[in-house]
């Protein structure tokens, strides 16, 4: 799979927000084999250095990192934050996220459209979080985006994939584009379901970290991401209104 280029290990990208520990962070990252981490920026880390010893342990990881411009409300905040996280982390990678509505934290496209210029001029490499929206992932493909990350459900929810017909049709309209499922999911269950419609990948935070056990949940994750990606590559069946037999009536002995 890759990514603006970059071949990724696995199909399992994992956040690193809202962990008990550090330490059970870092398990948690080797149990799911992760591809990518994605990592938050506080505005003072780029001036005052704080939190480097966090972001030392996630580079002993030896994990792709992908900062994010979380609670970002506007085109201005985001590409500001985008500009630290390069200094910071030294990439060129973004998830951009400019948040529209606070009770949903559902992405403003508008805004999302035009940051995601603005950055791509810039030289980055834009991950955009955003709606299952068919005209705005056009709009953002066409301001240099090269990956999208439509949402599955509302962030740290755990509903899944709520909008079916949305994600199939995104899916299909743009068959040639890596797209990841982030947000919304709360179970194995979810992510094999996202990998089954053809998704290239997901990214989970809130399920792994809030789990009793952090890291036996980021393995059962890297479990469910490789059977549904298996399962499309496998051409599954399609479903049926009715009933059919599993075992052929023609041929068989009738008993008087």
């Amino acid at each position: 799979m890759l990514f603006y280029g970059t071949e990724l290990s696995s199909r399992l990208m994992l956040g690193t927000a809202q962990y008990p520990s550090p330490e059970i962070l870092a398990d948690a990252v080797r149990a799911a084999q992760a591809g990518v981490v994605t990592v938050s920026l506080r505005r003072e880390s780029a001036g005052l250095r704080a939190g480097q010893a966090f972001w030392s342990m996630i580079r002993d990881l030896g994990v792709p990192v992908l900062p994010n411009t979380a609670g970002c409300h506007t085109v201005k905040d985001a590409v500001t934050t985008a500009h630290m996280a390069r200094e910071v982390f030294e990439t060129d990678w973004i998830k951009l996220e400019v948040i529209g509505e606070s009770d949903t934290l559902q992405p403003d496209m508008f805004a999302l459209v035009e940051a995601a210029r603005i950055l791509t001029e810039d030289g980055f490499k834009v991950f955009p979080y955003m709606t299952e929206d068919l005209v705005g992932a056009e709009r953002l493909l066409q301001a240099g985006c090269e990956v999208l990350m439509p949402w599955g459900a509302p962030i740290g929810s755990g509903k899944g994939l709520n909008n079916l017909f949305g994600l199939r049709a995104l899916r299909a309209h743009f068959p040639d584009v890596p797209l990841v499922v982030d947000a919304g999911i709360g179970l194995p269950s979810h992510a094999a379901q996202a990998m089954e419609l053809g998704y290239d990948a997901v990214l989970i935070n809130t399920a792994v970290a809030r789990a009793g056990d952090p890291a036996a949940m980021a393995g059962a994750f890297r479990l469910a991401v490789e059977a549904g990606r298996i399962a499309r590559q496998a051409d599954p069946m399609e479903e049926r209104d009715m009933a059919v037999p599993s075992t052929p009536v023609l041929g068989r002995a009738v008993l008087a």
